[in-house]
């Protein structure tokens, strides 16, 4: 109910994922801590993630610079969108109406101004992880039963989702393209 409906704050989602770790339920934990750092990220919350998983040897919790600032980026990434998009409004409607009176080199500005604001619209927004929650999923390196096998995942491991093939999820594990199928896995958004 709480991943269809996204009702839940993410204060409520912190407080289910300290009850599933009491109760020794960690991947369930671990996917209710993932939904509320989805919701507001927050580097007390991937510590306390990462802390979890290194407890239960898990993969994919990385506790890196990269992370931390990455995380850092995610919390006021939709502020920064608003802010770019809000000139990009402004910005035009003043070209508009000023239509007469604007030199050519103001709308290539404009023009560089959007496509800055595109990158960071496409190329710079969140990661879609993937929990698995079936032990010993299967990781593949193609979409098919007949693929190379490349390991076996744990329940609670966290994979970064690149795509999705028929019922497989394109995944990167260990910085290489793998393939896992899609009932093996819950997806946070």
């Amino acid at each position: 109910m709480v991943r269809q409906e996204a009702v839940a704050s993410p204060r409520v989602l912190v407080r289910m994922a300290y009850v599933q770790e009491g109760l020794g339920h960690y991947p369930a934990a671990l996917y209710y801590l993932s939904m509320a750092l989805a919701r507001q990220p927050r580097l007390a919350t991937w510590r306390k993630m990462a802390d979890l998983a290194r407890t239960q040897r898990l993969t994919g919790y990385p506790e890196t610079w990269r992370q931390d600032l990455q995380l850092t980026f995610r919390r006021y990434y939709y502020l920064g969108l608003q802010g770019l998009l809000l000139g990009a409004v402004v910005g035009g409607t003043l070209l508009v109406v000023r239509r007469q009176r604007v030199q050519r080199g103001w709308w290539v500005t404009y023009g560089v101004y959007l496509l800055l604001t595109g990158v960071y619209l496409n190329l710079l927004g969140t990661e879609r992880a993937a929990l698995v929650v079936r032990p010993r999923a299967a990781l593949m390196a193609g979409p098919s039963a007949g693929a190379a096998w490349l390991t076996t995942t744990t329940a609670g491991d966290r994979l970064v989702v690149q795509g999705q093939q028929d019922t497989w999820y394109q995944v990167q594990w260990q910085g290489q393209e793998a393939y896992i199928r899609t009932h093996d896995v819950l997806v946070v958004e």
